[in-house]
Formats: structure tokens, C-alpha cells, sequence
């Protein structure tokens, strides 16, 4: 294996040892620079998700819920960075330690340290809180404000970080990188970017939540027929899409973590700058045919063209992708998006049927969409990508002549985090139930949360003007050509859908 000072010493003379030595010292510095800057922009991206992430549930909410939604969002942050910080960080990458869970780095003790950096907190820390944010979808419209604090706090300190050690430690049981024992099926779980660790965790608690707190008042009528309780902004939908998108070129490319490594000779252009710029285009057209599919689809069942479930199938295709969007070409990106607009859409029917009410789709999406994206990896992950990225001699693809070894790694993984986030979960909701702290009561919900639990409306209906007292609440649109200054107003705005 070459290094930088045998490369050197040819060209610079057996005289010029310190010269060789002062030279690679300083490509060093100037590769771990490029490296952290790049992972920092990459968290800078991923922390911005939260921005689409409040904008989605904003707009996929009744408006006397929006106030709710947006400070559940701002606290998944604020007290994702604490407990995190706290235990999460040490819970999830503390080594040395066990197969199922860190042992060291609480609150950032020893840190930094050789591969352990603040910039690797921040970038993992943005993962943790998407994790939670996903959950909120799930138990929006119907929540109390102190169940946000707790399962948010549990999940970001305790479930996320375990289930990401299983699968992204080099001590996890689960991991393709582990160094501390044998490979999970002599191959390990390929989730490169979390369609388990991230979006299948965040969707199962979220369906835990919401089937226990039983669906929104007026979500099924009297026959069991399911009515929608629709969002009040497409706006906000759509910008917190485009949001999401923007932000996951940081979430998927960006967990290659560093960018300066070459695969192959001196100045050829196959390199991870190469695979970064690839895992950005299979993230693109995994979502857009996901997009378009959801699209047609829709149109053909319901007769209409609507823009909220496009937006939707798009995220489920990001969800799946995110999981192989590194070892993949990206024709089989296509196949991904396209099978992850049925699979949503699959589920939402279970949904339906079976009373499961989850405002944001996020069980559905995150948690089958992600499933799917990791059973998707064992299926079509190339032999090239994967020895680029994790070694010479691994399963690959069952699909592209792999075995199926990664296959049945994939199983467990889909299996245990099921089932652990189940466990962990599906208890904590049950016991913030029976303690009368999960769901308000039914005249809250009716009344809105905004103005039973946070004090007001989100949205200003009409302007407090002195000289006119008698108006009825609703947004004043006016022309200010239609009357003369000083004259008041010759009619009134009747109240607008924003006041159910």
C-alpha cells in the first residue's frame, strides 16, 4: 500500500527526508480540512431539513393546529441537542464497547479525538433529531405538549442512538464496518444513509403513538368510512418538500463523510468526489419517479391532479432510496422510486381500512418506504460501489449475481429494528396514556390546540384597528384603489376556511 512519504522520496532524493516528511504533514492538514469542511456542510444541509420538515407538518395541519406542529419541530431540535449531547453521541458511537451499545464520549468527555471530531457530533446530531421530527407527523392535532417533551428526549438520548451503534459503529453487531468482530452474515447491513437507522425508526414510534392514541375526532364517521381532515396550506407543503429535498444532498451524499479519497491511480477522476456526485443523482431520481408515479397513479384513482400526494410520493422515494443511494447505478434509483410510490401508497389503503390515523402519512412513508429501501439495497447494490466503499471481497446485490447473503443481513436489520423500537416505544406511549399525559380532550382537540394550549392562533385574521370594532374576524383583503383615505370600509370579508 502506497504512502505519501514513498511516493515522495523517489522524486525529492534520499537527502531530502525532512522535505518529505514537512510535505505530507501538510497534505494531511490540508485533507482533514477539506474533509471536516465538507462535513460540515453536509450537517448545515441536514439541519436545515428541520426548516422542511416544520413547513410540511405546518401545512399538512388544520390551522388552529399550526402554533402546535411548529414548536414541537423547534423542541425536537432544542431538546434533541441536550439529550443527545448528554447520552445519545456516547450511546451511539462510544468505542470501544459492545455490539449493542456505546460506553464512552458522554457529554462529549475526550472528544476530539482521532476520527472523532465536533463536527462528527453536529452531523449526527441532525440525524438524530430528523428521527424525532418524524415521529411528531404521526401524533399531530391530538397530542399533549409534555408527551412531545418525553418521547422526544427517549428517542434522541436512548432508541435512535442504539439502533444507529447496531448499524454505523465499527463495534455494532449489525455493522458492514465493524472491526470488533464477525460481519453480520459475513457481509453486514448496508444502510448507508438510514432508511432503518433514520426513517424506519422515526416511522414505527410514530405508528406506536398514533395507534395508541387513536385517530382525530371527525377522521371516520359513524360507519367507519374514512373522511379527510385535510392540511390548510398546499403552500407550505410544497416548500417544506423542496426544503426536504435540498436538505437530503447533505443527508445522503453527506454520509460518505469525507470527500478527498482517490480509488484509484494518482489523477484519475475515480475517486469519492465521483461517488458523492452519483449518490446525489440516484437521491434525485429515486424522488422524481416516486413523484411522477404517485402522480398518475392518483389521477387514475381519484380524477384529480393533487399536489400534497405528489409531495408525499416524492419523500417516500427519498426515504427508500436513502438506504443504497451510494452502491447503486442509477437506473436502479428508478426501479426504487417507482416500487416506493406503491408501497406508500399500499399502506395508506391498509391505513383506511384498518382506522390508523396519521396526519403526515409518516408511519407509512418513512417506516414502509424505508423497509422497502433497505430490501432494495440487497437487491440491486453494485460489486463495484460496495468494495469501493467497504472493502474488497463483500456480498453485493442478489439481483447483480451477489448471493443473497446481504439479503438476509437485511432481514435481521428490518426485523430487529421492528422490533426493538416496538419494545421501547410502543411502552412509553402506553404509560403516557394510562397517565392521562398523552392525548387532550376531545373539547381542545375540537377547539383547536393553538387556542386551548399555546395562548392563539398562529395566523392574524384581521388588524386591531381602533376605528373599526365591529368587524368580524377574517383576513381584510382590500384594494387600496377601492376607496378614497379615510373612508372606512364598505363590507366585510366573511370568515375564511383558517378559522375551522
Amino acid at each position: 500500500m502506497s504512502t505519501c512519504a514513498a511516493d515522495l522520496a523517489p522524486l525529492l532524493g534520499t537527502a531530502a527526508t525532512n522535505a518529505t516528511e514537512y510535505l505530507c504533514n501538510r497534505f494531511a492538514d490540508t485533507t482533514l480540512a477539506v474533509d471536516t469542511t465538507y462535513l460540515l456542510f453536509s450537517a448545515y444541509l441536514v439541519f436545515a431539513m428541520q426548516l422542511g420538515f416544520a413547513m410540511l407538518c405546518a401545512g399538512s395541519v388544520r390551522a388552529k393546529n399550526t402554533m402546535n406542529i411548529m414548536l414541537t419541530n423547534v423542541l425536537d431540535a432544542a431538546a434533541g441537542a441536550l439529550f443527545y449531547y448528554l447520552f445519545g453521541f456516547a450511546f451511539a458511537f462510544g468505542t470501544p464497547s459492545n455490539g449493542f451499545i456505546g460506553k464512552q464520549f458522554f457529554g462529549l468527555q475526550n472528544i476530539p479525538e482521532v476520527g472523532f471530531d465536533y463536527s462528527f457530533f453536529l452531523f449526527q446530531w441532525a440525524f438524530a433529531i430528523a428521527a424525532a421530527g418524524i415521529t411528531s407527523g404521526s401524533i399531530a392535532e391530538r397530542t399533549q405538549f409534555v408527551s412531545y417533551l418525553i418521547y422526544s428526549a427517549f428517542l434522541t438520548g436512548f432508541v435512535y442512538p442504539v439502533v444507529s451503534h447496531w448499524i454505523w459503529s465499527a463495534d455494532g453487531w449489525a455493522s458492514a464496518t465493524r472491526t470488533s468482530g464477525p460481519l453480520l452474515f459475513k457481509s453486514g447491513v448496508i444502510d448507508f444513509a438510514g432508511s432503518g437507522v433514520v426513517h424506519m425508526v422515526g416511522g414505527i414510534a410514530g405508528f406506536w403513538g398514533a395507534l395508541i392514541e387513536g385517530p382525530r375526532i371527525g377522521r371516520f364517521d359513524h360507519t367507519g368510512r374514512s373522511v379527510a381532515l385535510r392540511g390548510h396550506s398546499a403552500t407550505l407543503v410544497v416548500l417544506g418538500t423542496f426544503l426536504l429535498w435540498f436538505g437530503w444532498f447533505g443527508f445522503n451524499p453527506g454520509s460518505f463523510v469525507t470527500i478527498l479519497k482517490s480509488y484509484g491511480p494518482p489523477g484519475s477522476i475515480n475517486g469519492q468526489w465521483s461517488a458523492v456526485g452519483r449518490t446525489g443523482v440516484t437521491t434525485t431520481l429515486a424522488g422524481s419517479v416516486a413523484a411522477l408515479t404517485t402522480l398518475f397513479a392518483k389521477r387514475l384513482q381519484t380524477g384529480h391532479w393533487n399536489v400534497t400526494d405528489v409531495c408525499n410520493g416524492m419523500l417516500g422515494g427519498f426515504a427508500a432510496i436513502t438506504a443504497g443511494c451510494s452502491v447503486v447505478d442509477p437506473w436502479a434509483a428508478i426501479i426504487c422510486g417507482f416500487v416506493s410510490a406503491w408501497v406508500l401508497m399500499g399502506f395508506n389503503a391498509l391505513a383506511a381500512r384498518f382506522k390508523y390515523d396519521d396526519p403526515l402519512e409518516a408511519a407509512q412513508l418513512h417506516g414502509g418506504c424505508g423497509a422497502w429501501g433497505i430490501i432494495f439495497t440487497a437487491l440491486f447494490a453494485k460489486q463495484k460501489y460496495v468494495e469501493q466503499i467497504y472493502g474488497e471481497g463483500r456480498p453485493y446485490g442478489l439481483f447483480m449475481g451477489g448471493g443473497g447473503r446481504l439479503l438476509g443481513a437485511h432481514v435481521v436489520q428490518i426485523l430487529a429494528i421492528a422490533g426493538f423500537v416496538s419494545f421501547t416505544m410502543g411502552p412509553l406511549f402506553l404509560a403516557l396514556n394510562k397517565l392521562g399525559l398523552l392525548r387532550i380532550t376531545a373539547e381542545q382537540e375540537l377547539a383547536g390546540m393553538d387556542m386551548t394550549r399555546h395562548g392563539g392562533s398562529a395566523y392574524v385574521y384581521h388588524d386591531d384597528d381602533e376605528t373599526d370594532r365591529t368587524s368580524p374576524p377574517g383576513f381584510m383583503l382590500r384594494s387600496a384603489l377601492s376607496r378614497s383615505p379615510g373612508e372606512p370600509p364598505k363590507s366585510e370579508a366573511a370568515p375564511t376556511n383558517n378559522q375551522v
